[in-house]
């Protein structure tokens, strides 16, 4: 049992358990505005937490699986669990199959829709992970598979797919997709010398950080679209506010020549983004309903 528990908190590690504080928000979000007057049950944001949970680590798990042979080539990532032996593939594919039996647990608990759906966003999420060897857009593509979680979220609450969790997702895609830029500026050099893709590798550090700074003004402006749509108050739109300003700042700690606040501005304040949103909006639907 004791090596049970010592595999379980490795894979943990491996697969950054605590970074689906980025994307969960933003399917509470999903979900809150989708129920409308209403708040969703403890039930449907039960299963929604699961789903989330499982269809990340899913994702996170083949991820590794797949980039093992790059991750060993890389400096950076050469002591990641698989190239560095703590994790064999074995433990990994168990966990992944695991965590996809969750994912379709709770989808189909949700509602038959949520079911039907569930493989087509499994490919999506697991996808991503091929998509860096064939195009430079890969950053887009995860922010794509991201921004499943608000729309996911919003048909499990109301069975249908509107405008707004289509906003929502575009935005997350746009927020993570930005911010996957600034990350992959790390691997600018090993890039250089593997057939793998990024933004960074086809524009320079200089014309990549242009690019992830317009994905991020345009993330805000679909957030506010987003907002009247829905007919949202003031304090929501003060909560866009905060995160424009936490934006600004993740983006003035990162310069071509300086990486040195790259882990900051990636890990801690996009942690804040999403949940600074939903504390919004959960102010708004408390305090103007």
């Amino acid at each position: 049992m004791r090596a049970f528990w010592r595999q379980m908190r490795l894979i943990l590690d491996m697969i950054k358990f605590e970074h689906t504080i980025f994307a969960l928000p933003f399917a509470l979000i999903g979900a809150i505005l989708a129920a409308g007057r209403n708040w969703p049950s403890a039930r449907e944001l039960g299963w929604i937490l699961t789903a989330m949970v499982g269809a990340r680590s899913a994702a996170m798990s083949f991820n590794r699986l797949v980039d093992a042979p790059f991750d060993a080539q890389n400096p950076r990532t050469a002591r990641r669990h698989i190239p560095a032996g703590l994790l064999s593939r074995t433990h990994v594919w168990t966990f992944f199959i695991a965590s996809t039996a969750l994912f379709f647990l709770a989808a189909w608990q949700l509602s038959p829709l949520c079911l039907w759906l569930a493989p087509i966003a499994l490919l999506v999420i697991c996808g991503y992970s091929y998509t860096k060897r064939f195009t430079p857009l890969c950053h887009l593509f995860l922010g794509f598979a991201i921004g499943i979680a608000p729309i996911g979220a919003w048909i499990a609450i109301r069975g249908t797919l509107d405008p707004v969790p289509l906003l929502l997702g575009a935005a997350v895609m746009l927020w993570i997709g930005g911010f996957d830029i600034i990350y992959a500026l790390q691997d600018y050099e090993f890039d250089l010398r593997s057939p793998l893709h990024s933004l960074p590798k086809r524009l320079g550090k200089a014309g990549a950080l242009r690019v992830s700074r317009a994905m991020h003004a345009m993330m805000l402006l679909l957030l506010v679209a987003a907002g009247v749509l829905q007919g949202l108050h003031a304090l929501y739109f003060l909560g866009v506010a905060v995160v424009a300003a936490l934006i600004a700042y993740e983006q003035s700690l990162v310069h071509p020549d300086d990486l040195s606040r790259v882990d900051m501005a990636f890990f801690t304040l996009n942690g804040w983004v999403s949940v600074s949103l939903l504390a919004f909006v959960l102010l708004d639907r408390v305090v103007l309903h």
